[in-house]
């Protein structure tokens, strides 16, 4: 299963994606998470269903500095990935 999600609010400068990747990680799931240049995140995740509706809730919140204001989630194919990592 694949899911893309942008993390819409204040999302850039406090540890955003690295707090992504070491959640990602704890829950097993593959992908990706880069800063967008309108100042959202986005993160692809692949993994069961459990871990990205886990993955969804953490985003919401976000690490403790974040102030999320929304999440815009749809479906994509699934990519295979092998890690989770930081994109520039």
């Amino acid at each position: 299963m694949n899911r893309q999600i942008k993390v819409l609010g204040k999302v850039q400068g406090v540890f955003f994606r690295k707090s992504t990747q070491k959640k990602a990680v704890e829950l097993g799931l593959t992908g990706w998470v880069k800063n967008e240049e309108d100042g959202s995140v986005l993160v692809e995740i692949e993994g069961d269903l459990h871990s990205i509706l886990a993955m969804q809730s953490w985003l919401r919140l976000g690490p403790p500095n974040a102030e999320v204001k929304e999440l815009e989630i749809s479906n994509a194919d699934e990519k295979g990935y092998e890690d989770f990592l930081i994109l520039q």
